[in-house]
């Protein structure tokens, strides 16, 4: 009996020698580029059970390596691997369903089912983001599913539950995301010091999120006090955050700097750190920009700069920005004087919903400028803007009422109650 079993496990022994010498194999063969022999090394393997081996041919079947490729044997073995208990490949087979196409059905059950599977098993992959290697943790992106809807009904305590594994787990991305929705009290008690605690194990791992969010707590609290004692600890987070590309950091660190709080007042410094933000694309940061070029504070007047950086956000469809390019072109400022153009800018403005370029838009109709007058569509616009409580559009409104008919009146109150916004919700009008 004894010598049977012995001979048994040396069996079991040499069986897994076996399985795990034609994977390695196969790996030798796949980094030579040697792709046929890598195949075939790898399906003795998987059919011996290997479930890396069974992951690896998914991978070539997905990719043409060594066979073409084949989406229906590349979801056999991958799903043979996954039910296996291949984390990546659970992790691998969740984002087929999740996405779908060329021939994989989308499936937000069948993608939550193994994500949920990956995020039990506690996978986390390393990809590379711009030549940069960043973790990616099955739990911490399950989290965020539940805790943005995505694929699956809302669910903050479930976001907070995955959060918090990952968190613990030294995640910086899931600490960050637990510690705002300790801030905000989504899922969990609200708790401001917890909120903390998690911002600054993430923001000393680098996390230029947490290290924008401890400093905004220090600034406005709640939990840490307001501005005062706590300027110059937000002024510490906000620089490391700017330091590391982090465009809201560095848009706030740009106010602070006008501001004098946590450091000393500094107009260059605040240029320096705006103008970074801006060139980065944050289009917050390119309307202040603008308009500090447009009235010269802390920095040369400089009309075509303010036109320039006013264009860079109308363009991405910034409302304000598109605003007060149309304003820069009615005036003739930093740019050729040309009510068409101001049109097209206000109208741009006015469609999203901003009363300020509805109002603008509306006198521009009223007055002929730039387009046919027309009292029905400048009513139109004066309305809407008075609609968002915009004093001065009532009045111009009003006075514009005396100069039309009662049909015209009829008209455009008609097209106002009929008109919707192009990107947000609208007040109705009156």
């Amino acid at each position: 009996m004894k010598q049977a079993l012995f001979t048994l496990i040396l069996l079991l022994s040499t069986t897994n020698i076996v399985i795990a010498g034609n994977f390695e194999d196969g790996l030798a063969a796949f980094e030579r580029n040697d792709y046929v022999t890598a195949f075939a090394k790898f399906m003795k393997a998987a059919e011996a059970g290997n479930t890396s081996a069974k992951f690896k041919l998914a991978i070539m079947y997905a990719h043409g390596k060594g066979v073409p490729k084949d989406t229906e044997k590349m979801m056999f073995w991958v799903t043979k691997a996954a039910e296996a208990g291949n984390a990546e490949a659970q992790m691998s087979l969740s984002g087929q369903y999740e996405s779908g196409g060329q021939g994989v059905p989308q499936d937000d059950g069948k993608a939550l089912f193994w994500l949920t599977k990956a995020a039990e098993a506690g996978y986390v992959s390393v990809v590379s983001i711009s030549g940069e290697k960043h973790e990616v943790s099955a739990q911490q992106y399950l989290g965020m599913k539940y805790e943005r809807g995505q694929g699956i009904p809302q669910d903050f305590k479930k976001a907070a539950r995955w959060y918090k594994k990952a968190a613990e787990a030294g995640d910086a991305g899931a600490q960050v995301s637990l510690g705002t929705l300790y801030e905000n009290g989504q899922g969990v008690t609200q708790d401001f010091a917890q909120a903390e605690r998690w911002y600054t194990k993430s923001a000393e791992a680098g996390n230029t999120s947490a290290q924008n969010r401890l400093a905004m707590m220090n600034i406005f609290g709640p939990g840490l006090g307001t501005d005062g004692e706590h300027s110059a600890q937000a002024a510490l987070w906000l620089m490391k955050a700017a330091e590391a590309g982090n465009t809201s950091a560095q848009a706030r660190l740009a106010l602070m700097y006008e501001d004098g709080k946590g450091m000393p007042q500094d107009n260059g410094q605040a240029m320096f750190w705006l103008t970074k933000a801006a060139e980065a694309g944050l289009m917050v940061a390119q309307v202040r920009l603008g308009v500090k070029y447009e009235d010269g504070k802390g920095v040369a007047q400089d009309y075509q700069q303010a036109v320039r950086w006013y264009t860079k956000a109308a363009k991405e469809g910034n409302a304000e920005a598109q605003v007060r390019l149309g304003w820069m072109y009615s005036t003739g400022k930093g740019v050729p004087q040309d009510d068409a153009q101001a049109v097209r800018w206000y109208a741009k403005s006015a469609e999203a919903g901003n009363e300020f370029g509805q109002s603008t838009l509306g006198l521009m109709y009223e007055n002929g400028l730039g387009v046919p007058q027309d009292y029905i569509l400048a009513h139109m616009w004066l309305n809407l803007a008075a609609a968002q409580g915009y004093q001065e559009a009532m009045d111009k409104r009003d006075s514009l009422a005396k100069k039309m008919t009662p049909a015209q009146i009829t008209e455009a109150q008609k097209l106002a109650r009929e008109w919707k916004p192009t990107t947000e919700t609208q007040k109705p009008a009156p």
